[in-house]
């Protein structure tokens, strides 16, 4: 069972979403929190699977709130569910320590796809969000991988979780993160099996 902990500023959308999670089998919402603040002390107190947050609320926003529960080593996967998908929103969230970022335009069934693969760890992204990361973390002309995503990507094919990798190369998990979404800027991928599945067909591997 995914527990999950439903942060936004609007009752209407935090019922909504409860409602397509009460529908499906396998999920069950925990809380929910109305700002930043609220949802740090939330996941805290409830340790859900997965946070999906909102990133503009009054008070304490989303990007906020995503660094203090990093900082508290807080386990749960945080999956941005917004309306914004400009660069000044998508890059901060991410570095932040977002596991993943969807449009709230996203179909029903896309949400609830990510949600399952947030919890278990793995980096989901919008196709529009994507794109933006993709121009911004490499140069037109430049798709080749550094010697560390390398690295990283054959961690990721031995099977090795983040927090793995992260261990057996001395770095932070959200550096490993970080490392896997320029991979899948890079090699036009969503997720983890495409991006081993393109290195092994490639070479790279």
């Amino acid at each position: 069972m995914i527990g999950i902990l439903v942060v936004d500023d609007h009752p209407i959308v935090r019922d909504g979403l409860r409602g397509i999670f009460a529908a499906e089998e396998g999920f069950t919402v925990v809380g929910e929190a109305g700002d930043g603040a609220e949802a740090v002390t939330m996941a805290q107190r409830l340790l859900p699977d997965v946070v999906l947050m909102d990133l503009r609320m009054p008070g304490t926003g989303g990007v906020e709130a995503i660094s203090r529960l990093a900082a508290l080593g807080n386990p749960a996967r945080v999956l941005v569910l917004t309306t914004y998908d400009t660069d000044s929103d998508v890059l901060p969230a991410i570095e932040a320590g977002a596991t993943g970022y969807l449009l709230k335009d996203a179909p029903r069934a896309e949400l609830v796809r990510a949600v399952r693969a947030a919890a278990r760890g793995e980096s989901v992204l919008s196709p529009a969000v994507a794109s933006r990361v993709l121009g911004r973390i490499r140069e037109p002309a430049d798709d080749t991988l550094t010697p560390r995503e390398v690295e990283v990507l054959g961690l990721v094919a031995q099977g090795h979780t983040n927090k793995e990798a992260a261990r057996v190369l001395f770095l932070s998990e959200a550096t490993v993160k970080t490392h896997l979404l320029h991979i899948y800027a890079k090699l036009g991928v969503r997720d983890r099996a495409a991006a081993v599945a393109v290195a092994y067909r490639t070479g790279l591997l």
